[in-house]
């Protein structure tokens, strides 16, 4: 197997033809460096994957599980996540789990992007939310997750979870064969487009439940780009880039997630759930 994708500086573009679109910055808004990023011209394959360390620093695992244990008790004993479980309990939220689970027992969950548990702590509070949604939710069933920043020792902290760890780097484009939970807060929109892409029919999409960067939020930095002219390589390349998450729009029921607390603010904000409702293949022709 051979080491994963590249992973990219995080600019918009650079020289040599790759590029990444992040949410416009406002407030206290800080992306994590090392999340998940597409490489243009790359984005059809999906790529054998090992981490360059092969190792497992059984000290730094240690330490590493240390760390993902309080996180795991902060949140659990969080408003954050009591509103967080509310809202997911809530007849609004419940009726779309229920219908993308369908006639089958559990959801499978796949995390995509979630960046360094070891480096950052913001990665960590999203996978001890992830983790805390599986042990609260007999629904939810086996997890897996996939960046191609995770280290060896990362990889087997997320095995000690209880996650499996992908082997092959699928850009984002797996298809809900079926009823699947992704769960990819604050990724590239590249990651999100990919996703709707491989899903693009109305069966595929009435199975994917999404965690993510709001959608409307999207549609509005794009909308408000041009309703300003300000039309650039980079205004063309965000369109290119979110083609079928501003497409879904039209049948995508969003619910945005409450933070609550500035504490989990830079983990969680601007993130929603997406629940896709597609009735007829007429609803899917890209304009």
């Amino acid at each position: 197997m051979i080491a994963s994708a590249k992973v990219l500086t995080p600019e918009n573009h650079t020289q040599n033809g790759e590029w990444t679109i992040v949410l416009p910055r406002k407030g206290r808004h800080r992306r994590n460096s090392q999340k998940m990023k597409i490489t243009k011209g790359q984005q059809q394959e999906q790529q054998p994957w090992v981490p360059t360390d092969l190792e497992v620093d059984r000290k730094r695992q240690s330490k590493l599980m240390h760390k993902i244990q309080i996180c795991l008790k902060r949140i659990e004993n969080s408003s954050f996540f009591l509103t967080f479980l509310d809202q997911m309990e809530s007849p609004e939220v419940l009726d779309h789990f229920h219908r993308v689970l369908g006639s089958e027992l559990r959801l499978q969950m796949v995390i995509f992007g979630i960046g360094s548990i070891e480096s950052h702590e913001t990665p960590r509070l999203q996978l001890s939310l992830a983790v805390l949604m599986k042990r609260k939710f007999s629904w939810i069933g086996d997890i897996e997750v996939f960046d191609p920043v995770l280290s060896a020792t990362e990889s087997q902290v997320l095995e000690s979870l209880g996650c499996s760890v992908l082997s092959v780097n699928e850009q984002g484009r797996r298809q809900a064969k079926k009823p699947t939970l992704f769960f990819m807060p604050h990724c590239e929109a590249e990651l999100y487009n990919n996703l709707l892409q491989a899903n693009w029919g109305v069966e595929s999409l009435n199975r994917v439940a999404l965690f993510g960067n709001s959608f409307e939020t999207y549609e509005q930095h794009v909308s408000f780009k041009y309703y300003d002219q300000e039309v650039s390589f980079m205004d063309s390349s965000i369109v290119e880039s979110v083609t079928h998450i501003l497409a879904a729009r039209t049948f995508t029921d969003e619910v945005r997630i409450k933070t609550v607390s500035d504490d989990y603010f830079a983990a969680f904000h601007d993130s929603s759930w997406h629940f896709f409702r597609p009735a007829c293949e007429n609803e899917l022709l890209l304009h």
